[in-house]
């Protein structure tokens, strides 16, 4: 599971797993993600962790985080909605995206 994890968070330069698709989140704090990358216009690829259990818990201990969304960004777990929203809010996250879009 671990290398299977792996691999789909290496998949695309910018990932989010959430609650839900990109059109119709299931929560809030998904929705806010979304909608963040939305704003900055950049591509991502999304998982609805709602489909798969096994992805869903699989996820919870590759990352060491019990919540949802996770955003990874260049094979790197960036953060949930709180960092994600603060760096969106500083600027981060934008320099964050560009350098891993551009490598």
């Amino acid at each position: 599971l671990r290398y299977t994890l792996e691999k789909l968070v290496n998949w695309k330069k910018v990932i989010l797993f959430k609650k839900g698709t990109r059109d119709f989140p299931m929560c809030g704090f998904s929705n806010t993600v979304v909608q963040i990358l939305k704003n900055l216009n950049v591509p991502f690829e999304d998982v609805n962790i709602l489909e798969n259990e096994m992805l869903r818990q699989g996820l919870k201990e590759y990352s060491n985080r019990p919540t949802f969304p996770q955003l990874y960004i260049g094979g790197e777990f960036f953060g949930g909605c709180d960092i994600t929203l603060e760096a969106f809010q500083s600027g981060e996250l934008q320099e964050v995206v560009e350098r891993a879009i551009c490598s």
